[in-house]
């Protein structure tokens, strides 16, 4: 057969038979992969430095903001009303000359920041202005403290972190457990919510109000499923650090017979499976025995090699007068029970709670 010359772009000119075509085609292939390659890197490049870029920014600003506040904190030595009006005058003269950014408000936070952090060398990069002047908010040095960790660790937005303030999710941890004192403040305080074994994935209450449904309207297990469903970014926001959502009404089969598990997720963090079963009623002993049956059939038919055993939580609306301790003592399976509310908690509630139990252990 004639050899046919031919001209690639102007990379080269070569000659080639029939059989080579296949060649030919395959080495346009690579060219093309090797630019697609090289645009990859190119954009991850672009990514990392415009990221590098906000971060200096951020950091800048956040110093910055330090620096003014140890000025203003060394000038004004007290919190007279004199002081007061001379930062009313401040606000006024720095928003004419340099705009937006210098309310009173925010001059006071810039003071506020200084007092509560003092050097740069307590600041996070990965925290904004707006992160820390929520943090401000909390007077409580431990759970301020509890916040700034997990907002790091879990690299919550402003709003998220906003949510979680809100839902007085430092409250529910310190309750879920049952037994706390001060050495789980502290632990709290220094390291976040560290998910060590299954209770610590645990909340009680649950909060669910971004479903937005009426309390006072009665509904079903599948219309709260549903809901869940359609909210479950805040749902996995709620459930807390390394959750993945398998899927709803997940088929568990016995001898012929199916049946389904409300809501299955996998926590990354412990290699393991939760199994999640909504109940819109209060808890009762049979729901534990089929979370149970559920909680062998994935040990047994569905982990992997190297996953944990599966966690059950049973979402009830109230635990009722079931002892927990009898309903589930005995059992190999990690089974918890907790209730959830449509609600933000009342928050002096849930602090008096808290004081009550640390009260207690710390007497005990």
């Amino acid at each position: 057969m004639p050899k046919i010359l031919t001209k690639i772009g102007h990379f080269c000119t070569i000659s080639y038979t029939k059989i080579n075509v296949i060649f030919v085609v395959k080495n346009m292939k690579n060219l093309i992969n090797s630019k697609d390659e090289i645009i990859s890197k190119i954009e991850h490049l672009i990514i990392d430095a415009r990221l590098h870029v906000v971060s200096t920014i951020n950091y800048t600003l956040l110093t910055t903001y330090m620096e003014i506040g140890k000025m203003l904190v060394e000038y004004y030595r007290d919190d007279s009303s004199e002081t007061n009006k001379s930062i009313t005058e401040l606000s006024k003269m720095l928003t004419k000359k340099l705009g937006k950014g210098f309310s009173r408000a925010n001059i006071w936070n810039m003071i506020n920041f200084y007092k509560e952090y003092g050097t740069v060398q307590t600041l996070s990069e990965r925290l904004s202005w707006s992160h820390y002047c929520e943090l401000l908010i909390i007077s409580d040095v431990n759970k301020r403290s509890f916040y700034e960790k997990e907002c790091i660790n879990s690299r919550w937005s402003v709003r998220e972190l906003k949510r979680q303030i809100d839902s007085s999710l430092y409250e529910r941890l310190l309750l879920s457990n049952g037994e706390n004192n001060k050495e789980r403040v502290l632990e709290l305080a220094l390291k976040g919510n560290e998910i060590a074994n299954p209770k610590d994935i645990v909340k009680d209450p649950y909060v669910f109000e971004f479903l937005d449904l009426p309390e006072d309207k009665p509904i079903i297990e599948n219309e709260l499923e549903e809901s869940l469903v359609r909210h479950i970014e805040k749902f996995l926001l709620e459930l807390g650090k390394g959750f993945m959502f398998v899927g709803t009404q997940q088929r568990v089969t016995f001898n012929n017979h199916h049946y389904y598990v409300d809501m299955v997720f996998y926590n990354k963090i412990l290699k393991s499976y939760v199994l999640i079963e909504l109940k819109t009623t209060k808890l009762m002993p049979e729901a534990v025995g089929q979370l149970n049956m559920y909680l062998n059939y994935y040990k047994t038919e569905i982990n992997d090699e190297g996953d944990n055993p599966p966690i059950g939580i049973i979402l009830c609306t109230d635990k009722g007068n079931i002892n927990l301790e009898y309903a589930l003592g005995g059992l190999s399976n990690n089974i918890f029970a907790s209730k959830y509310v449509l609600y933000l908690p009342n928050k002096e509630e849930l602090i008096k709670e808290v004081e009550k139990v640390i009260n207690k252990n710390n007497k005990d």
